[in-house]
């Protein structure tokens, strides 16, 4: 395991100003949404997003990974499937805990440690590859969670990522939430992670190469019912916007995305199925 100290200087006591302390307050928003109703019920469909990412940053047996807002684990057990010696972290402890049991079921030796993205508790240049699936993108302050993936990453070495793009499905979804509840004016859209151009600006200087592909993930349920049902009581971000507003704009919401679905749904037999558009990005540091 890499040593939980800090080697790069860093502001101990930063001056506040509105931007962050409207930053500082979004994240523990956030944090309490994250924790509510139970995203490894959502996460377990995605698995094959981080079985993706792994196979193109072609990774080999012994490297060691940090999978950074892991979730419920899901690129963490990609990983560790190929033999890497993997390192899974994320800010809300009971989606540790789900990965954790993942990683019992199937006999996979992976360390789970509560880490902030935007602080992340290892060495400089710690591991050989940084991954997060979903994850990092909604790290409020965006210039310093990558400025962490870099940190810890060592010279050579790789960054992994799965972005939702603004104009992908799920990148719609958080634009319609918006609608209803619209973040605070210092805050970035997470969905600029899915962009080349954010990519650029925050990881450009400091890397060698950066890949970026746009890939399509299927939202395979029951009927888009059945979507609305399961991401209203397990995803955290729309259960807490459900919470946060009256029954009127409630309906409106779920109308909303209801209508939404519909327009995008390839299925014609009652189920729903969706692509949503991401964005796979292989980093190289220098």
């Amino acid at each position: 395991m890499a040593h939980a100290t800090q080697t790069s200087p860093k502001q101990d006591n930063p001056i506040a100003t509105p931007a962050t302390s409207e930053l500082a307050a979004l994240k523990t928003r956030q944090q309490a949404a994250w924790s509510s109703g139970n995203y490894a019920v959502v996460g377990t469909t995605l698995q094959i997003v981080g079985e993706q990412l792994c196979e193109a940053l072609d990774l080999r047996s012994g490297v060691k990974v940090l999978d950074v807002a892991a979730g419920n684990g899901m690129a963490s057990l990609a990983a560790a499937r190929r033999w890497c010696n993997v390192t899974s972290t994320d800010y809300v402890p009971a989606l540790l805990e789900r990965g954790r049991a993942r990683a019992s079921a199937e006999g996979l030796p992976i360390e789970f440690m509560v880490a902030d993205a935007e602080d992340l508790p290892f060495d400089d240049g710690s591991f050989d590859t940084v991954l997060s699936t979903f994850g990092v993108m909604f790290a409020p302050n965006q210039d310093r969670a990558a400025a962490e993936l870099l940190r810890v990453c060592k010279s050579k070495g790789q960054i992994g990522l799965a972005n939702w793009t603004p104009e992908g499905f799920i990148g719609q979804v958080f634009k319609t939430l918006g609608k209803y509840l619209p973040p605070p004016p210092s805050a970035k859209s997470p969905a600029l992670w899915g962009t080349r151009a954010r990519l650029t600006d925050m990881f450009g200087p400091a890397a060698s190469s950066i890949k970026a592909e746009t890939r399509l993930f299927n939202f395979r349920y029951r009927s888009p019912e059945h979507f609305l049902d399961v991401f209203k009581t397990f995803y955290g971000p729309i259960h807490k916007a459900f919470a946060a507003l009256d029954q009127r704009q409630q309906t409106e919401l779920r109308n909303d995305l209801h209508t939404l679905i519909v327009q995008t749904n390839r299925a014609s037999d009652g189920t729903m199925v969706v692509p949503s558009e991401y964005l796979e990005v292989v980093i190289t540091k220098r």
